[in-house]
C-alpha cells in the first residue's frame, strides 16, 4: 500500500512535467517561425515605413541571435524534464534560467498590463500598423502571449525542479544565515549594486511620470502610455532587487522571515532588472534608430547601469548559495 501511495504522486508529477514540457515547446513555435521568415527575407508583420526595414544586415544578426535564444527554452524545458538533467552542472542551468527569468518576466508582467492600460482608455503606439510602427499589432499579440506561456510554463517545470535539487539552500529563516555570515565580497557587491539600482529606478520614475529629461524630442513625443508601463515595471524591478538585497544585509531586521522571500525578490529582480537592460544596450547600439530618433546618453548609462546590478547581484546570489551548499556538506 505505502509503495503504491508513493508511486502516484510521483507519476502526476511525471504527466505534469510532460504536460508543461510541451507548453513550453510549443509556445516557441510562432517566435520561431516569424523569426526564421524574417532571416530568409519576409516582412510578414512588419508594415511599410517601419524602421525595421532600414537595415536588414544587423535585423538579420539579431534576429539569429534572438532565434538561438528561443531555442534554448526548448534545450531547458528538455533538461528540466528528462533524467539527465539532473546532472546536468548547476552553473550551467541556473545561468540560463536567470536569463530566461530576466527576459521572460517583463512580459509576462508588462504585457498583460498594458492590455488592461489600453482597455481603460490609454494610448500605445506599438501595437498599430500606422504611423511607421514597427509591427503589426497581431505580431505583438502572438508572440508575447507565446512568451508569456513559455514563461508559466519554464518556471513551473524549474520550480519543481530546483526544489527537488536544491531546496535545501534556502530553506529556514533569515535570521539563521547568521550562524554563516554573508562574505564580505558579498556584502561588498550586494552593497554597490543596492546603490547603483537607484540611478535606474529614479530614471524610470522619471519617465512614467512623464518628466522626459534624458529623451530626446522624438522619443519624447512618442512616450505613450505602453511606455509608462513599461518603465514602472522597471521601476518595481529594481525596487525589488534592492528591497532583497536589504533583507539580506540586515538580517536581523526581519530574521523571522523566511530566506527564500528575499533571495526571491534579488533573483528575480536582478535579472529583470539586468537582462532587459542588457537588452536595450544591444538594442540601442545595434538598432536602426538614427538622428533623433537614437538612444541618448542618459539612456545609455541607464541601460548599463541595469545590466551591471544585475551581473553583481547574480555573481553575489551564487556565492553566497555555493556557500550554503558547501556550509551543508561539511556539516
Amino acid at each position: 500500500m505505502s509503495r503504491m501511495t508513493q508511486t502516484v504522486p510521483r507519476t502526476g508529477r511525471a504527466a505534469v512535467r510532460r504536460i508543461l514540457r510541451w507548453v513550453a515547446i510549443t509556445a516557441c513555435v510562432p517566435y520561431l517561425s516569424l523569426k526564421v521568415a524574417w532571416i530568409a527575407g519576409s516582412t510578414v508583420g512588419i508594415p511599410e515605413g517601419s524602421a525595421l526595414l532600414s537595415d536588414g544586415t544587423s535585423l538579420k544578426l539579431i534576429n539569429a541571435a534572438t532565434v538561438l535564444m528561443d531555442v534554448s527554452v526548448v534545450v531547458l524545458a528538455l533538461v528540466l524534464t528528462k533524467p539527465w538533467g539532473r546532472h546536468v552542472p548547476s552553473w550551467l542551468l541556473a545561468l540560463p534560467m536567470w536569463g530566461a527569468v530576466g527576459l521572460l518576466t517583463p512580459i509576462m508582467v508588462g504585457f498583460p498590463a498594458q492590455l488592461l492600460v489600453g482597455a481603460l482608455g490609454g494610448t500605445g503606439s506599438g501595437s498599430s500598423g500606422d504611423n511607421g510602427a514597427f509591427l503589426e499589432g497581431w505580431v505583438f499579440d502572438l508572440v508575447y502571449g507565446g512568451f508569456i506561456l513559455q514563461g508559466l510554463a519554464l518556471g513551473a517545470l524549474f520550480v519543481l525542479y530546483a526544489c527537488e535539487r536544491w531546496g535545501h539552500m534556502w530553506q529556514g529563516r533569515l535570521g539563521d544565515v547568521g550562524a554563516r555570515p554573508v562574505g564580505r565580497g558579498q556584502r561588498l557587491a550586494a552593497l554597490v549594486a543596492a546603490g547603483l539600482a537607484v540611478l535606474p529606478m529614479a530614471v524610470h520614475l522619471l519617465w512614467a511620470c512623464g518628466v522626459h529629461t534624458g529623451l530626446s524630442n522624438t522619443l519624447a513625443a512618442q512616450y505613450d502610455a505602453d511606455s509608462a508601463v513599461q518603465d514602472a515595471a522597471y521601476v518595481l524591478y529594481t525596487g525589488a532587487t534592492v528591497a532583497g538585497l536589504v533583507l539580506l544585509l540586515a538580517r536581523r531586521a526581519g530574521a523571522a522571515l523566511a530566506l527564500r522571500v528575499p533571495l526571491l525578490l534579488a533573483g528575480v529582480g536582478s535579472a529583470a532588472t539586468g537582462c532587459w537592460g542588457g537588452w536595450l544596450l544591444l538594442a540601442a547600439v545595434t538598432g536602426p534608430s538614427h538622428g533623433d530618433r537614437a538612444a541618448t546618453p542618459l539612456m545609455l548609462l541607464t541601460y548599463a547601469v541595469q545590466m551591471f546590478v544585475g551581473l553583481l547581484v547574480l555573481t553575489a546570489g551564487a556565492r553566497f548559495l555555493n556557500g550554503r551548499a558547501g556550509a551543508r556538506r561539511t556539516s
